[in-house]
């Protein structure tokens, strides 16, 4: 199924990439690697911070390389004003402090805070690894799919599954750009319904993928330490940003339906009342931020323009930023409904250059109602959604399972890929992706640009996930590739959609003075990505290059000699600059 463009259309993407500035403008080299490149598979994983999961790798830029004045969190003292907390407030059940309010709370008292706010911890106000008091054999995790977010504050050692699962914390939209505070990374903590957890990190070394990439005879990699999530906030705005390099739009003249509002924010730029909400709060604890205003709307919409409480330098207008649901099925039953898009993505540009595509998700055919197709568990009896984990939404064949994300397909909120369209046949079951990589043994069948897409038990996010089981199905992918002839001549990108609400150090492009491209939409918080290809200049090399999430655009876009679709995916560097990274030690 691949595709290889002739040498002379290769030669013409070299030109092309030299003259948008992106990153194999530095030296044809690059862009001749990448035009030796036939297949680009990127493995869209969930939630996590760069500082979070890779800040201890060897040689990258993590966590030994954070200064204090980017780590060290804010609490607020009046409507305006912040200074630094003493300690870590923490609302997961397995990390709360014993007080008089709360006497059988699992850790001691260590640590008495009082600025910005009152309450007692075990946490100092810096970093802590998760794994000293979360382990991967914990029992964490949600019993059943369906209990992912039942919890707010976490699952009690022992009344869980085993994981060592953390709870979900916030990840939107205005928060994020709050959190960051112009660069200075320092108002993660007190914006979060998760306080302290932000701070949390894990044991890189421990983890399945880099036990898998320090395995003798495992395939080069680079690690990337200056990738940003292309959007500020959650998943569904940084899916569209993947496939469209821009915002959804819903307004009157798509029919935007009422419940879908517009954001009212305070004079801090948040949208949030109180944080954590009353409910999350353990016992004697109060709120870590507090709005001094009122009529605030956390809504899945930007704030409106030209209002008198329109919050200057933050993005206004008709555009849906936190989650949504598409019209078409599968479709959540959960909160408004974007309705169908039809500005250009990378779907359309890759078909009208005739170059093959799909995108595969975990759960699809259950989800989208494919009887007996690849992935399909819900039995061969018509009628009946046959799997414990599966629920019929609305009626059989839509079978999702019950930790299906809907607002994780993309391409699902476009009238180009409606059901029935030609556009459709690209979405497809990851089993079907799975199928062809185990094939390729003799030619290698993948499409020239697979996106995968793995289910939420499956694809890291914390509070319906554990890291390590996440982490374990990725090292699955990975093999499969590399066990094929696929190898030879596939890009692999891994990254992350976004932070998932969790602290990282470096401050992304337009934050703090850092240039790079960037606009009212993001870069948002770095992110954990890696590069799994065939002529990087060493085993293991870092890519220190600044790059975003519409940097994967750009490298399919030069690669195949595609238009950029918007001015974000044009300016960005391109991923071809990995093959120019030195080899660690050189």
């Amino acid at each position: 199924m691949g595709r290889r463009l002739p040498a002379l259309l290769a030669a013409a993407v070299g030109v092309l990439t030299i003259a948008a500035g992106s990153g194999a403008a530095a030296g044809n080299s690059d862009g001749n690697k990448l035009s030796t490149i036939d297949h680009v598979v990127v493995i869209y994983e969930e939630n996590h911070s760069f500082d979070n999961l890779y800040g201890g790798w060897e040689r990258v830029r993590g966590l030994g390389d954070a200064d204090a004045a980017h780590t060290t969190q804010l609490g607020q003292t009046g409507p305006t004003t912040f200074a630094p907390f003493e300690c870590l407030y923490m609302d997961d059940v397995n990390l709360q402090a014993q007080s008089a309010a709360n006497p059988t709370a699992p850790l001691t008292d260590t640590c008495d805070n009082t600025t910005g706010g009152s309450f007692p911890s075990h946490f100092t106000n810096a970093p802590f690894r998760i794994d000293d008091y979360l382990g991967p054999d914990d029992t964490t995790c949600p019993p059943n799919p369906l209990q992912g977010f039942a919890r707010p504050n976490g699952w009690l050692k022992g009344s869980g599954a085993p994981g060592g699962c953390t709870r979900d914390i916030v990840h939107r939209f205005y928060e994020e750009q709050f959190q960051l505070n112009g660069g200075q990374q320092n108002r993660y903590a007190v914006q979060s319904d998760g306080g302290g957890l932000v701070m949390g990190t894990y044991d890189t070394t421990a983890l399945p993928i880099y036990r898998y990439l320090h395995e003798g005879g495992h395939p080069k990699y680079a690690i990337l330490d200056n990738f940003f999530q292309s959007a500020f906030g959650g998943s569904f705005l940084n899916h569209q940003w993947l496939i469209a390099a821009a915002s959804p739009i819903c307004n009157a003249a798509n029919t935007c339906p009422a419940n879908a509002t517009h954001s009212v924010l305070d004079r801090n730029g948040s949208a949030t009342a109180s944080s954590p909400p009353a409910a999350q709060r353990p016992p004697g604890m109060g709120p870590l931020y507090l709005s001094p205003d009122t009529g605030l709307v956390n809504g899945p919409l930007t704030q409106a323009c030209g209002l008198a409480t329109t919050r200057p330098g933050l993005a206004c207008g008709d555009f849906g930023v936190n989650t949504m649901q598409p019209t078409y099925q599968p479709s959540g039953l959960f909160g408004a409904k974007l309705p169908p898009q039809t500005q250009p993505t990378i779907g359309d540009r890759m078909t009208g250059g005739n170059v093959d595509w799909a995108w595969y998700s975990g759960g699809w055919s259950n989800a989208n109602g494919d009887y007996l197709g690849p992935g399909w568990t819900n039995g061969p009896v018509a009628g009946v959604c046959a799997d414990p984990d599966s629920a019929p939404n609305p009626v059989w064949p839509y079978c999702p399972n019950k930790v299906f994300q809907f607002h994780h397909q993309p391409f699902n909120y476009y009238a180009n890929y409606a059901p029935g369209t030609a556009g459709r046949t690209h979405l497809k079951d990851e089993q079907s992706f799975i199928d062809l990589a185990k094939a390729s043994t003799e030619t290698c069948k993948l499409n020239s640009v697979s996106f995968v897409k793995p289910i939420g038990l499956e694809n890291e996010h914390p509070g319906y996930t554990s890291e390590s089981r996440g982490s374990s199905h990725l090292v699955e992918l990975l093999k499969t590739i590399d066990g094929s002839r696929c190898q030879k001549d596939t890009m692999v990108v891994v990254t992350y959609d976004e932070f998932g609400g969790q602290w990282d150090h470096v401050a992304p492009p337009g934050q703090g003075g850092t240039a790079g491209p960037h606009d009212l939409w993001g870069p948002g918080t770095r992110l954990p990505t890696l590069i799994i290809a065939p002529r990087l200049r060493g085993d293991f090399v870092i890519d220190h290059t600044q790059y975003d999430t519409t940097s994967i655009l750009s490298t399919i876009e030069h690669r195949f000699g595609l238009a950029s679709l918007t001015s974000r995916d044009a300016a960005v560097n391109d991923l071809s600059t990995v093959f120019r990274a030195r080899a660690v030690g050189d």
